[in-house]
């Protein structure tokens, strides 16, 4: 699992439905969602 910061919750938490999405300049991230309030979290990787 991957782990998040949740602006709305204003804790770090783990992803649910995690995948992997490129960016338009071309660096990985991760997009999901909240566990507890479902809010959209992402997190930017690595190139």
């Amino acid at each position: 699992m991957v782990e998040a910061y949740c602006v709305k919750c204003k804790q770090k938490r783990e992803m649910k439905d995690a995948k992997e999405v490129t960016m338009k300049s071309g660096r990985k991230a991760m997009q999901g969602a909240c566990p507890v309030c479902g809010t959209k979290m992402f997190r930017i990787g690595g190139k």
